[in-house]
């Protein structure tokens, strides 16, 4: 059985109809850039995660960079991130010129461990930004509990969560300004690239506006030194599809989920995450932990099982942060989580048969080995 690691084939064709209606509607509409489509999908995006504004950007790494910016984020600042996280969520932090302060997350969620915050924070700390990792929500009450008592921000990092919650309430809807990717295999995921913020502060949500569009409210004057960082119009009009569907995908995903723990329980060798108290998760990637990583990606990928690792080295040892001073051992539990974990075949249209398989072949490897 040959199963990918991800496809886009069933998601795609069941919106192939509607996306080309749609696409023939913004072709004739002769207006590409900013336009209905995308206003449409911020009110909509809005709604979703129950703010009062969203603002559509190009991607989700400058959602998180004029984030910050908005929230005056800079120079000489420290901004705290979990030590496991994907490297944009870092890059965002040195665009504005602030310093990462890195925290070790829980080992059994992978997410940012509250417990360990306070220790991280000086007098330069300016914000926290949380990674719902993997899908699942973080630990957030503790989290803003700790960022209100030191009157830091909170930036949510809230690519790979759509839909999750913490105590009921959704992700993307607790900090001041809350950055998200549509990158095309995330859960609302885009033709190309895109991405938003979600606040319900409307100076933020104006700052946003301003800064995504060459810093200008009005064409031709420029408030700000801004960016050329806006939405594509076609990839709202996109999105604003696939927000129909974001409930039924959420659903098939949570039936992934159970199905994979089912089949994967009692094996010695392995340790699926655990999902926090309180927490929910998307099941955005589905990923097990084992001291025998590379051994079982090589044998599934006999089996023709497609696997990633996310993520093989963590931001304190990538070469482009050399100049901060970490070495191996500085974070053991990102390194941990970096060596031991592999993400499994997770994607709208898996057959319930393929994940059998996918159980029935890591069952094999640990016994027969």
């Amino acid at each position: 059985m040959k199963i990918p690691f991800f496809s886009f084939a069933e998601r795609n064709q069941k919106l192939k109809a509607e996306t080309l209606a749609v696409f023939e509607e913004f072709y004739d509409s002769n207006w590409y850039v900013l336009g209905k489509f995308t206003q449409k999908f911020e009110k909509e995006f809005a709604d979703y995660n129950q703010v009062k504004h969203a603002v559509g950007v190009s991607t989700g790494l400058d959602a998180l960079h004029l984030s910050l910016l908005a929230l005056g984020v800079g120079d000489g600042d420290e901004v705290v991130v979990p030590s496991n996280t994907y490297i944009a969520t870092v890059l965002a932090i040195s665009f504005v010129g602030a310093t990462p302060i890195f925290v070790e997350p829980r080992l059994e969620t992978a997410n940012l461990n509250p417990e360990l915050l306070e220790a991280a924070i000086t007098e330069k700390t300016k914000a926290i930004m949380p990674v719902h990792l993997y899908g699942q929500a973080c630990e957030m009450d503790a989290i803003m509990e700790i960022a209100n008592r030191h009157n830091l921000f909170v930036v949510e990092d809230n690519a790979q969560a759509h839909g999750a919650r913490y105590n009921g309430k959704l992700t993307g809807s607790f900090g001041q300004a809350n950055a998200t990717s549509f990158y095309p295999t995330k859960n609302i995921g885009a033709l190309g690239e895109a991405g938003a913020v979600t606040t319900d502060d409307p100076e933020i949500a104006e700052k946003i506006s301003v800064f995504r569009n060459y810093g200008s409210q009005k064409r031709y004057y420029n408030n700000v030194v801004g960016y050329n960082m806006r939405i594509d119009e076609f990839e709202a009009a996109f999105l604003g599809i696939c927000l129909k569907h974001i409930e039924s995908w959420t659903k098939e995903r949570e039936e992934m989920f159970k199905l994979y723990s089912e089949c994967l329980a009692g094996i010695e060798g392995i340790s699926p995450l655990k999902i926090a108290e309180g927490a929910t998760t998307v099941n955005h990637l589905y990923t097990i932990r084992t001291q025998r990583r590379d051994e079982l990606q090589a044998f599934l990928n006999e089996k023709g099982i497609g696997t990633k690792i996310h993520y093989p080295v963590p931001p304190h040892l990538q070469e482009c942060y050399k100049n901060l001073g970490y070495s191996k051992g500085d974070f053991p539990i990102a390194e941990e989580i970096a060596e031991t974990t592999l993400s499994l075949p997770n994607f709208i249209g898996i057959k319930e048969s393929e994940i059998h398989y996918v159980g029935e072949c890591i069952k094999s490897f640990f016994k027969e080995s």
